[in-house]
């Protein structure tokens, strides 16, 4: 009896209409979901699929450095014991190295990463890099907030005299903070407590490593996927406007279009001739003209006919010579 009032009194008030609006608005909003996950990812690839050449084991060894890379050694050992790529081992321990110096600037304590940079002193002066400084100048704020005025002047004394002609400004000024050890958020150095950014440091300090290393601070696979799903959108839509021409697209050197990447993926300048518009090529490589400007040789070939014809540059009245314009290397 008391359900059917109940039944009755939801139907007196149109509960159900309250309830299947939303819920239909939300079915609406799945379907479409799943409608544009199938427009946005294409789940046939083997359209611009390509036969190349492919090194199984430079690529298990790109897999094993970016787990080193990362930390994951234990993951790493694994893969590459199954895939019985040693080569990768070289590097595993300059990264277990840095990863365990790495650890203790994120628990605090920068003994390892100061040893480090000492031990590298003259490369990091090579790259002009200012993490030793930030390294000294960090230890020494950090005496300061623990209200160790003695082993901060110290610290200065000991370590800030080679840095001088690049950061005497920086160091006076740590230096005046010193009437104010244990109190520098009441001084007029506040400021320098927020130099004490521990992320940045490690971050770096792991970018001046690599670099040591000779290796880049992003792991290849990583900068590789990220290029190749940029670029995959564009390669379908090329892939479908050649349809049929299958054997053409697997024999073209060069795309007939320009694949736009974001600025962290751009490594290598690549030079497009202002008059054919052709890229640059080991065989077609840019020119300089006397007057400053840049073409592709064979646009200068074709301006000058002969290598002793004198030809008018096509962007400013100079007129030269084939033999006076110099090849230039990207």
């Amino acid at each position: 009896m008391e359900w059917n009032f109940f039944e009755a009194r939801l139907k007196e008030i149109g509960a159900q209409s309250f309830t299947e609006a939303p819920l239909k608005e939300i079915n609406n909003a799945m379907t479409k979901c799943g409608k544009l996950i199938d427009k946005c990812f294409n789940r046939n690839l083997g359209k611009v699929y390509r036969n190349v050449e492919f090194n199984h084991g430079l690529v298990n060894q790109l897999v094993a450095l970016h787990f080193y890379r990362q930390g994951l050694f234990d993951v790493g050992d694994c893969f590459v014991a199954e895939s019985h790529g040693e080569s990768a081992l070289s590097m595993r321990t300059q990264f277990w190295e840095s990863h365990q110096i790495l650890a203790q600037l994120q628990a605090g304590d920068l003994s390892g990463a100061l040893a480090w940079a000492q031990e590298h002193h003259i490369a990091l002066q090579q790259r002009k890099s200012s993490l030793e400084f930030r390294l000294q100048r960090l230890q020494f704020v950090q005496y300061l907030v623990e209200g160790k005025k003695a082993l901060a002047l110290e610290h200065a004394r000991s370590s800030f005299g080679g840095f001088a002609n690049n950061h005497m400004h920086e160091i006076q000024r740590l230096m005046g903070s010193l009437l104010w050890a244990g109190r520098l958020q009441m001084s007029p150095y506040v400021d320098i407590l927020s130099n004490m950014d521990w992320d940045a440091i490690a971050f770096e300090f792991m970018h001046e490593c690599c670099a040591m290393l000779g290796q880049s601070y992003n792991s290849p696979l990583f900068v590789t996927l990220c290029a190749g799903s940029q670029a995959l959108p564009t390669l379908l839509k090329v892939a479908a406007v050649m349809g049929g021409k299958k054997h053409e697209w697997q024999s073209m050197a060069q795309l007939p279009m320009e694949i736009e990447l974001e600025k962290g993926l751009q490594f290598h300048s690549i030079f497009a001739c202002p008059v054919s518009r052709d890229q640059s090529t080991n065989e077609n490589p840019p020119m300089l003209l006397p007057c400053g400007h840049v073409l592709c040789r064979q646009s200068i070939q074709k301006l000058a006919k002969a290598p002793t014809r004198t030809f008018k540059c096509p962007y400013c009245p100079s007129e030269t010579t084939l033999s006076l314009c110099q090849q230039l290397h990207l």
